[in-house]
């Protein structure tokens, strides 16, 4: 089952990628991953009762390939762990101390939590309310504290956007050929 949250993203879900809204690339990238879209108005209860793997697709990764997605939730199924795709960090991280910038922090030992976060059937009946969907990575947090979770890391093209300049480079890249690019 899957779910495009577009909650607390501002208007950002609804600009267009390849002419189309960024959620409605999100949903049909689920749909050609074999991942049926649940209505928003379907209530946790029935969806926590359906005994199946729950798929949460942020519309800010627009551009997730399909066969990315697929891997990830045939990763959970073969691991009843939550998966969440994640990208390296390629920018410098630095410590601050007492408002000081300090050292270098190797950011090998870092990652950035983009899309998907595939919830096995068992953490979805462990959860009495829906997830939090509003940041990602809090959400991954927060996960980590009571299940295993696997990171699995995602495509180029499955990274999130965060403003219109990071869609047009998204889709730049996308034009371009990179792995993971969207086909014709």
């Amino acid at each position: 089952m899957g779910i495009v949250p577009v909650s607390d993203r501002g208007p950002l879900p609804f600009a267009l990628v390849h002419g189309e809204s960024l959620v409605a690339s999100a949903s049909f990238a689920l749909e050609h991953a074999g991942v049926a879209l649940v209505d928003f108005n379907v209530p946790w209860q029935e969806v926590r009762d359906s005994g199946r793997p729950v798929v949460l697709h942020d519309p800010l990764c627009p551009l997730a390939p399909p066969e990315f997605l697929a891997e990830a939730v045939s990763t959970c199924l073969d691991t009843d762990e939550v998966v969440v795709g994640v990208r390296p960090v390629t920018d410098t991280l630095k410590r601050v101390e007492e408002g000081t910038v300090g050292a270098t922090v190797d950011r090998d030992a870092h990652v950035v939590v983009c899309s998907p976060v595939v919830l096995p059937a068992g953490v979805v009946t462990a959860l009495p309310e829906p997830p939090d969907t509003g940041d990602f990575a809090l959400l991954v947090a927060r996960l980590r504290e009571e299940f295993d979770v696997r990171l699995l890391e995602a495509p180029a093209l499955a990274r999130r956007v965060h403003d219109e300049a990071d869609l047009a480079v998204l889709e730049s890249l996308s034009e371009s050929g990179a792995e993971g690019a969207r086909g014709p």
